[in-house]
């Protein structure tokens, strides 16, 4: 075993403490060191950060209002271009014409044809003033006839009841006459009885026996006169009967007369209202010959060209885009952040073409973007499962250029509360919608706030 003596153990420890001092530490690990933690300071500083969450999405600009978007012009008619007016890019006021079409329908080549349809309504209307007229004269001839039938049954009941009085005359003469004839006959009888035993002369017998013969004359007579007033009586209510029958079957015939001529009026009404009709229609027709401008706007595109060339009815010929100054932002977002946007919330724009610097959760940083507020949500979503909403210009911010196009592709931000930016990184690694810590007022409530 070697031993050392204490004063060899001093000198190995000197040794070792001159190598230490020796070593010095590296300049560029400290300051390296130095910016990790101000690094890792400014991290943990920018985590307290304010955020303002928002949803994103993508559109395009239109008009707010469905009239001044863009629209194309079609033919009411059928027809083949005869002239262009305007070209493609120029400006046009409503009313303007845009093209002229001619005819292509053989019905409608009589360049005479609105004549021909004011004659045939002339004439179906003088047609139906004659026809009016004979209503009238019809109406008079029943009045007439009506009259006509109250006098006569009036005269064959009067004529009635003097053969009633006649008939009750003629049989109480005859009754009379027939009391005679037996009186005449019962002195008869004793006369001849007399006139056998001898006690009277022949020539008185023969007076009684004149008188006799006379009465029975006179009972038949009488009868005859009886039955003749009777046959009167039977005649009279026939005469009644009959008068009101020829009245009937005339009054039944002139009113059959008039119906039947109201029903032609009728139709003639009818007709008159068909060619008036077509009368209107053809007047029309013929102005939908010249296409005109439905409002101020630039023609975008001729969709049919060529002097002769034939265009079906309904058919577009051009497109034009209105002169609007009511600009909106049709942008769609997904579903599952709809229930966290309301009618009023603020947006920012940033158009296709137009240089911007978009800070999503900074958004009083950001340069280039145009302040919008939410206006219309759809409460249905498309095929894709997004939902469209409509953005019109913050009044209370930035106008927005003058120079934008409708179409223009359009990238947008819905604005929703402010978080702090590290929960906002811990919400986009997990996925989760943003969270909105004050409930959302209703589509009514924000409507009324967008309006104010």
């Amino acid at each position: 075993m070697l031993n050392l003596s204490d004063k060899n153990k001093i000198k190995e420890t000197e040794n070792d403490n001159l190598v230490f001092k020796t070593l010095t530490s590296p300049k560029a690990g400290i300051d390296l060191a130095k910016m990790l933690l101000l690094v890792g300071a400014l991290f943990l500083f920018s985590l307290l950060l304010p955020w303002q969450q928002n949803i994103r999405g993508t559109g395009s600009l239109t008009a707010f209002h469905p009239g001044n978007r863009s629209q194309t012009i079609e033919s009411a008619i059928a027809g083949r271009i005869a002239s262009w007016n305007i070209i493609e890019g120029q400006f046009v006021e409503k009313g303007d014409t845009i093209l002229t079409l001619t005819e292509v329908k053989e019905k409608f080549f009589d360049p005479e044809l609105l004549l021909r349809l004011e004659e045939q309504i002339d004439a179906k209307e003088s047609s139906i003033n004659s026809k009016e007229n004979k209503i009238l004269a019809l109406k008079d001839q029943i009045q007439a006839l009506n009259e006509g039938l109250v006098a006569k049954e009036a005269q064959a009941r009067n004529k009635l009841i003097q053969s009633r009085y006649k008939l009750a005359s003629d049989s109480a003469d005859f009754v009379a006459e027939q009391v005679r004839v037996v009186n005449a006959e019962s002195q008869y009888n004793r006369n001849r009885q007399l006139y056998d035993f001898g006690n009277i002369a022949l020539s008185k017998f023969q007076d009684f026996e004149s008188k006799f013969e006379e009465s029975k004359a006179k009972v038949a007579s009488a009868e005859n006169k009886y039955l003749e007033s009777s046959t009167e009586v039977i005649n009279a209510r026939v005469n009644i009967a009959a008068t009101q029958a020829e009245y009937q079957d005339k009054i039944s015939k002139a009113s059959s007369d008039l119906n039947n001529t109201m029903a032609e009026v009728f139709d003639g009404q009818g007709e008159l209202a068909k060619a008036n009709n077509e009368f209107v229609n053809m007047t029309i027709r013929n102005e939908q010959y010249q296409i005109i401008a439905p409002q101020n706007g630039y023609l975008v595109k001729a969709l049919r060209a060529g002097i002769g060339e034939t265009i079906k009815e309904g058919e577009a010929v051009a497109t034009i885009m209105p002169d609007i100054s009511d600009m909106a932002v049709e942008m769609t977002v997904r579903a599952m952040d709809v229930p966290l946007i309301e009618a009023g919330r603020k947006v920012r724009i940033q158009f296709d073409g137009w240089p911007a610097l978009q800070f999503s959760g900074w958004p009083n940083v950001s340069v280039g973007t145009f302040g919008g507020l939410v206006k219309v949500i759809d409460r249905v979503d498309d095929t894709g499962g997004n939902y469209r909403i409509l953005v019109t210009p913050d009044p209370n911010d930035e106008p927005w250029p003058e120079q934008l196009r409708m179409g223009s592709g359009t990238k947008g931000w819905v604005m929703l509360d402010n978080v702090k930016v590290g929960y906002e990184i811990w919400r986009q690694l997990n996925g989760f919608p943003p969270s909105l810590y004050e409930a959302p007022e209703s589509n009514d409530k924000g409507a009324k706030a967008a309006k104010k």
